[in-house]
């Protein structure tokens, strides 16, 4: 059982669906666990851990009541460890994400860090590293 993992709640599910399918099976070698891109709900894990499920945000509106899309600050961030940060970000374009930070290195942040930043279809922050 996962103790913690992260659970993302979007408006463009089938968007978003697909760019989570596309980059967590081809960039991060994850399998898809449940879901479809007509949603509500998708899991993907990485052998026996938990590595991001998606939920509908209307879905979500209807248990819990008005539930807003955040502010446009950033509130969090997904972090994603990848062997290639360069070849990550083009997967993640290819699937509809959009490139705010383009693959570069890092060192301030470690000798031998290199990152990209994205958005996914829904706006959320995506960043992909190594070391």
């Amino acid at each position: 059982m996962d103790a913690l993992y992260p659970r993302l709640l979007v408006s463009r599910f089938p968007e978003c669906f697909r760019f989570y399918d596309g980059v967590l099976t081809e960039a991060l070698g994850g399998t898809r666990a449940k879901g479809e891109p007509s949603g509500p709900y998708a899991n993907w894990g990485l052998g026996d851990q938990s590595l991001l499920s998606l939920l509908d945000r209307a879905m979500m509106a209807g248990v819990v009541g008005d539930l807003r899309p955040p502010a446009p600050s950033d509130a969090a961030m997904l972090v994603l460890t990848v062997g290639d940060v360069d070849a990550a970000a083009a997967c993640g374009e290819r699937h509809g994400g959009r490139v705010v930070a383009a693959p570069a290195a890092r060192p301030e942040w470690g000798p031998t860090v290199r990152t990209a930043h994205l958005r996914d279809p829904d706006g959320n922050l995506l960043e992909f590293q190594s070391y």
